[in-house]
Formats: C-alpha cells, structure tokens, sequence
C-alpha cells in the first residue's frame, strides 16, 4: 500500500459520496426513519427501548453491506476499477480506501441515528452513550467489509443485492434479537459464535444493563474489528478487475 494513493482514493470516494444525495440519504436518514417507525409499531417504550438498542448495531451493519456492495460493483461494471489498476493503484489502497470513506460516513450515520434513539424516542442505556456510539460504527465498518467481500463474487448489481440475505439474513435470526441465544440449540449458539452481528448485540446489551461496561463493550468492538479487518483482506485477495 502507498500511503499517498490510500489518501487519493479515500478522497475520491468521499467525493463520490458527498455528490450521490441518494445514497447519502440512504445511509444517514432511512436508519433513523426505520427506527422511528418501529417506535410507533411497539408504541410502548418499555418494550421498544430493548429492542431498539439492538436495533442499533443491526441496522447500520445491513445498510452499509447494501450500499457497499453495490458501490464496488459498479466501479467493476463501468470499467473504472480496470482502469484504476493499470495505474499504481494496489487492490489493497482500494478496498482499504473504501473502507475509510464509508467509516466516515458509518460516523455520522452512527451520530444521528444514536440520536434520534436516545433523544428522540427516548431510548436509555446503563452504560455511558459513546459506547453505543462505538458499537454501532464498528458494526457499520463490518458492514463495509463484508459487503466489499460479497462484490468479488458478483456479476451484477442485482446479484449483489442477492447476497444480503445470505449474509445478513442468519445473523439477524442468530443475533439475539428474535430469541435469546442461549435458548437456542447448540449447533445454532456455534454458528452464531462466528458471526459479527452477535458481537454487536453482545455489545450494545452490556452497555444496556450494566453501568460500566467498558470491558464487555472493549473485548466485542475488538472482535468486530478483526471481522472487518479479515474480510477486508480476503476482498483485497479476491477483486477481480472487472465484471465480465
């Protein structure tokens, strides 16, 4: 990696992002509107507020994995990526500048939607808000990665859509969120093991119920990351130049 082409293309990205009003709308504003229309669906806040905790790494990690996934594929489509890679430009200062950009943007997608739960709909934690925060921008960034990794493997936008329930779908069903993992049988409570959603409910639980859950939060955010960091590399690996 060149640190000089990493920040040119992070850069470029962010660009891209900030002219595609669409997609900015996308990713900051229809989280938040999800949440509050689930708000008025439970219209009891003793039963939401749990529920909307959750929510809070779910959500961000399933909207940057669509937005991703499709964002990569079209620089394969348009030939750009083919380009881009006759010049110095390593798979590596690509997928890591892709990364970067939409961390940037998982920030401020974190920002509000935080806010809106925590302000707006009266959502409250035990534990102090910026791990919440935390937990939902790094669940964001595992959304990046894993949604640059399902990219590599398709040959179409469309196709790249397909690949959010094969992804996202079990995570949601294993998370926590439907039924307590630990009722669960134990071939489920070992797949879910190895899925990065159940760390980010994992996470925003502890900071639910406990006061200081520092070293809850700490040890799952640390487990996001080296999700991200391994499906980051593995797309660098797999990219192909171009979609054929």
């Amino acid at each position: 990696m060149s640190p000089r082409i990493y920040l040119a293309t992070t850069g470029r990205i962010l660009a891209q992002l900030r002219a595609d009003h669409r997609t900015v709308a996308l990713i900051v504003a229809v989280p938040a509107l999800l949440l509050t229309l689930l708000y008025f669906v439970f219209n009891d806040e003793q039963r939401f507020s749990p529920i909307a905790l959750i929510m809070l790494g779910i959500l961000p990690m399933l909207v940057m994995f669509l937005v991703t996934s499709v964002a990569m594929l079209r620089e394969r489509t348009s030939g750009t990526l083919e380009r881009l890679l006759t010049t110095p430009l390593h798979r590596a200062d690509l997928v890591v500048g892709y990364a970067t950009a939409f961390a940037v943007a998982a920030l401020v997608q974190g920002l509000v939607l935080v806010s809106v739960a925590h302000w707006g709909l009266g959502v409250e934690t035990a534990g102090p808000l910026p791990w919440v925060l935390l937990v939902a921008v790094v669940g964001s960034v595992v959304g990046v990665a894993t949604g640059l990794l399902a990219s590599a493997f398709a040959r179409t936008e469309f196709q790249a859509v397909q690949f959010m329930p094969l992804f996202i779908g079990p995570q949601i069903f294993l998370c926590g969120l439907l039924a307590p993992r630990e009722s669960m049988p134990e071939l489920l409570q070992r797949v879910s093991d190895v899925l990065p959603m159940t760390y980010a409910v994992k996470g925003l639980q502890a900071v639910g119920s406990q006061g200081d859950p520092t070293g809850d939060v700490l040890r799952n955010v640390a487990i996001l990351a080296l999700f991200a960091v391994g499906a980051l590399a593995l797309a660098a690996l797999s990219m192909p130049r171009q979609t054929r």
